[in-house]
């Protein structure tokens, strides 16, 4: 009797095939992959600027004036940097009666070219480099 072996296993073809449709579904997944990290980047700076102007308004309450110096709200530095390090938030405009903090992309961050600045004033209005900026 005669046993005949038969090869088991995957033709160069059939792997050349799955090695392209996992390229594929690469090309299409890595772009959604890299607008959510961009976009959940953009909360930690839209979260950052609501928790700094707060300060900015239990800072009002207390003095009488708002700061364009975030180290007197207790950040190590002005422009403060977000834990991340994703976004630069500086008051660019205080003169006592009003601020604006502006987040500003750094480090990465600047592929966001639709919301490369975010900001916020004294009375809640938030704007950005686009009207989508603060939507999620």
């Amino acid at each position: 009797m005669i046993n005949v072996l038969t090869n088991r296993g995957f033709t160069l073809i059939e792997l050349m095939i799955a090695v392209a449709i996992v390229g594929i579904l690469a090309a299409v997944a890595y772009p959604s992959y890299n607008d959510f990290v961009l976009r959940s980047n953009r909360a930690e700076a839209q979260r950052e600027l609501m928790r700094l102007a707060n300060l900015q308004e239990q800072r009002f309450v207390d003095w009488r004036a708002y700061t364009a110096d975030l180290t007197t709200l207790g950040m190590d530095a002005n422009p403060y940097i977000t834990p991340s390090g994703k976004y630069s938030i500086a008051s660019v405009s205080a003169d006592g009666t009003a601020f604006t903090l502006t987040a500003t992309a750094i480090n990465g961050q600047e592929n966001d070219r639709n919301c490369l600045a975010l900001t916020i004033d004294e009375v809640g209005h938030n704007g950005g480099t686009s009207s989508h900026c603060w939507e999620q």
